[in-house]
């Protein structure tokens, strides 16, 4: 089995994206969140490509995506969202299952609710749709959305360093000997690209957004599963690992 890593040219932004598996095959999108990559889904895509067409694009400003100029770009979920879907259409996937973690949660759900004739599944890592399942570490970012001063911007710029990073990897891990090093540094070392923590700041504001589309998300998830339990219209799943 042999992993492309390849670029897509998405309404003039670069992005990049790994593929694996045969296209005649069911085909599985796969959007990582915040902070990694693709690079997330490395030992996942081997274990899957002998029955699916995987694709595993990096987000715009993740990863080895481009990261266009803030002036000419807004950093939002919706954008975001734009971009991913567009970008399915340039590699060519017409039907496809997704799989979401974390911020891929919020693009992938948007895909959904804006073409659902498209999505087969939903696969669901750590991927949030409900209030309850914003934790206590959510507290700084919700202070940010209440009251976005440049005084709440910056206090969360705790979250991009590479100790945070690293924390997030290795939190609760019984033996951090099995988790390859290169991974949280790789996160940081592409997070502290110039200009890009600007970006994330951004993206920490605009994920208000998603909250407010929850019941939105919610009410999808509940038409998609009467529509499959009924037998009506084109097969369709929701399964959720885990909340937040």
């Amino acid at each position: 089995m042999t992993i492309a890593h390849r670029y897509a040219v998405v309404d003039g932004h670069r992005i990049f994206y790994r593929e694996a598996g045969d296209r005649a095959a069911p085909a599985l999108l796969l959007l990582h969140g915040f902070p990694t990559s693709s690079h997330m889904f490395r030992d996942l895509i081997p274990l899957l490509a002998d029955r699916y067409a995987l694709v595993a694009p990096d987000l715009p400003g993740f990863g080895f995506s481009e990261a266009p100029d803030r002036a000419q770009f807004k950093f939002t979920f919706d954008n975001i969202a734009r971009i991913a879907d567009r970008f399915t259409e340039a590699v060519g996937l017409a039907r496809y299952a997704i799989y979401v973690f974390d911020y891929g949660a919020p693009v992938g759900f948007r895909l959904a609710l804006a073409q659902p004739e498209r999505i087969t599944a939903i696969i669901s890592q750590n991927g949030n749709a409900y209030a309850e399942g914003l934790s206590a570490g959510w507290n700084p970012i919700q202070k940010y959305w209440q009251e976005p001063t440049p005084e709440n911007r910056a206090a969360l710029r705790p979250f991009l360093t590479l100790e945070t990073t690293r924390w997030q990897y290795l939190h609760g891990v019984s033996d951090v000997t099995r988790v390859a090093p290169e991974s949280y540094i790789l996160d940081a070392a592409l997070l502290a690209r110039p200009g890009n923590d600007e970006i994330q700041l951004d993206l920490f504001l605009d994920y208000a957004g998603n909250v407010a589309l929850y019941p939105r998300f919610q009410e999808y998830f509940r038409a998609a599963q009467t529509a499959a339990a009924r037998g009506l219209g084109q097969e369709r799943s929701v399964l959720s690992a885990r909340r937040r």
